[in-house]
């Protein structure tokens, strides 16, 4: 594809339309993806990158064409993940932004948008609704089977703007199992349900660890709170993640364990991202079900 020279990320006075929906009746602002999936914690330092990132690479793997877009726009991470941080934004001949690929994801952040890697986006929360919007309508995403979205930490504008804007089929919701984080994770349940948007279930990162040399199993973070939170709200317990340094440093190299680790590395994404499918199409033959008239 023939590309040309990137103008600003933002066009002030000439963005994108800003008519919001309503999270009763959402845009869609990605008509080219089945299935819209968001990645959410309510809080920052649980992993949830490290999460969407993997379960992405899991679904990609599975033969889905899968889009992941990084909708941190202040702390954007996904591209040192998978090995894209040194790529910047490419446009297009039809004025697109040409989303990175790697490890069978088409990828897109403002991160690679950027001069630099560490330049700050020192914008107000207008401005960066403005760019989110614009990365979802101002990219060739081409057709995809999923649109997988990782959100930054919080119950903000982003997490409100995608609600009017996208039909999104589920939420993933990652925590640890220590309480301070449950506590805000909590309030991101509350948001999602608020906004009608459909919880998949709760994935609890950095689980346990087991000793390399005795085999122990040590909880550093507690023990059985995703599993608690789970049940608290009603929602299904997708699984456990153990806390395991390879998977850090996987994500430091930027390449996905669930596409380079050893087998059973490999198989918790793997099945992650199996119960996800599965709680989508659940969902989707519900809806089908239902008379037109009745919904």
């Amino acid at each position: 594809m023939a590309v040309r020279s990137a103008p600003g990320l933002v066009r002030i006075g000439a963005g994108p339309d800003l008519a919001f929906g309503h999270t009763a009746a959402p845009n869609d602002r990605a008509p080219y993806a089945r299935h819209v999936v968001l990645f959410t914690s309510g809080k920052g330092g649980v992993g949830k990158s490290t999460v969407a990132v993997n379960v992405a690479t899991a679904l990609a793997q599975r033969g889905l064409r899968v889009g992941l877009l990084d909708a941190d726009v202040f702390g954007p991470s996904v591209p040192r993940m998978l090995s894209l941080q040194d790529e910047r934004v490419r446009w297009g001949h039809d004025g697109k932004m040409v989303p990175a690929e790697n490890f069978g994801l088409k990828v897109m952040s403002v991160g690679l948008t950027t001069p630099e890697s560490d330049t700050p986006l020192v914008w107000r929360s207008a401005v960066a609704t403005a760019a989110l919007v614009q990365l979802l309508e101002d990219v060739a995403w081409g057709p995809l089977d999923v649109l997988a979205i990782d959100l930054p930490p919080g119950t903000g504008d982003v997490q409100l703007t995608l609600a009017q804007e996208l039909p999104i089929a589920a939420a993933v919701v990652v925590t640890t199992p220590q309480t301070v984080a449950t506590d805000d994770v909590r309030r991101a349940i509350r948001m999602l349900r608020e906004s009608g948007v459909p919880v998949a279930g709760v994935v609890e990162n950095m689980s346990s660890f087991v000793a390399p040399d005795t085999g122990a199993v040590y909880h550093p973070f507690g023990e059985g709170g995703g599993r608690m939170l789970a049940e608290d709200y009603g929602l299904p317990f997708l699984g456990e993640i153990p806390l395991d340094p390879r998977i850090r440093a996987s994500a430091d190299e930027g390449t996905p364990i669930a596409a380079v680790g050893e087998p059973a590395q490999r198989e918790v994404f793997a099945g992650l991202a199996a119960r996800l499918v599965a709680a989508v199409e659940d969902r989707e033959n519900r809806q089908t079900r239902v008379p037109a008239d009745a919904r």
